[in-house]
């Protein structure tokens, strides 16, 4: 049936409408038409004002945008075009740096655009300062922060170095639970926190080591907080993306070789994007989610069920 509107638009083709502008029908007479058309009428203008996945009029951070293949960005795209207010976090490099995410970020339009290293607590400090003056709430937070140094990456896990070690687990684990704790007194029942998360976390990956172990903290940090936040009405979740070259994973070794083996043996024979990644993450974000927390949820083509190579 075509969709219509009843002040003289457009009708279902089974209805014909004659010269004295009176309904004609094999089933309906006009004042059922009306009453019919009114209640469709009605379902369809509250699907076309309030979408599914609806994040008017809520506040969103995104931290961890490098440039435009991150997926911090791809997830941060989404939740703009959801409707959402966006804050902007970067890590204050150098002045090039800073203006080159401004610039990338800009069309979001982010109403708060703050520098914030984690290791630093003063920087933590001036970004929950920064979102309690301008915003007084936080809807949404969102965790896109890794790092290890290069070489704790490769060669033995066993010759991981315990600065190397600390540093990863800090940055890449701690940050999160930092974070939280730090805001979720800006927080209201229906908040949302999401972290990206990766299979190396639960199986043996190349070149991913201490990272491994980094993110496997994460994990059972994600549900530890969901546990935790989860009676003041605040969920946690965790997207385990499958491998998309960003600036992050061009540091793990064969990189392109990890990816080249997802597109031969994920189900759907390809990897993802970062908007399959941002389009799950303003879901998991949003009130459509609301019974989810505590998850990992896998946006990797179905690469994770996989128990061996396929024969090619």
């Amino acid at each position: 049936m075509l969709s219509f509107v009843v002040l003289g638009h457009s009708y279902p083709r089974f209805l014909k409408r004659n010269h004295s502008s009176t309904f004609t029908s094999p089933w309906l007479n006009a004042s059922q038409w009306v009453r019919k058309s009114s209640t469709r009428m009605t379902l369809e203008s509250a699907l076309e004002t309030k979408p599914l996945i609806d994040l008017r009029n809520k506040k969103a951070l995104v931290t961890g945008i490098a440039n435009n293949k991150s997926i911090a960005y791809g997830i941060a795209q989404a939740l703009r075009e959801a409707g959402a207010e966006l804050g902007i976090t970067y890590l204050p490099v150098n002045e090039r740096v800073q203006d080159k995410i401004k610039q990338l970020t800009e069309p979001l339009e982010p109403s708060l655009f703050i520098p914030c290293d984690v290791q630093k607590p003063n920087d933590l400090d001036h970004l929950v300062s920064q979102i309690q003056s301008n915003w007084s709430q936080l809807d949404i937070l969102v965790h896109c922060l890794a790092f290890a140094n290069k070489e704790d990456l490769v060669g033995e896990f066993s010759k991981t170095s315990k600065s190397g070690f600390e540093l990863a687990l800090n940055v890449s684990a701690y940050s999160l639970i930092e974070l939280c704790g730090k805001t979720k007194h800006l927080m209201k029942p229906g908040s949302s926190i999401l972290t990206m998360t990766y299979l190396g976390a639960e199986k043996v990956v190349p070149n991913y080591n201490v990272m491994g172990v980094a993110k496997a903290a994460l994990e059972a940090s994600v549900r530890y907080l969901a546990s935790e936040m989860g009676p003041d009405g605040i969920r946690v979740n965790a997207i385990s993306a499958g491998p998309i070259r960003t600036l992050a994973s061009s540091a793990i070794g064969g990189i392109m070789d990890m990816i080249n083996h997802v597109e031969k043996n994920a189900p759907l024979r390809r990897t993802v994007t970062q908007r399959e990644v941002g389009n799950t993450a303003a879901f998991l974000l949003s009130h459509a989610s609301s019974g989810i927390t505590g998850q990992v949820i896998y946006v990797d083509a179905g690469y994770q069920i996989m128990g061996a190579a396929m024969n090619h």
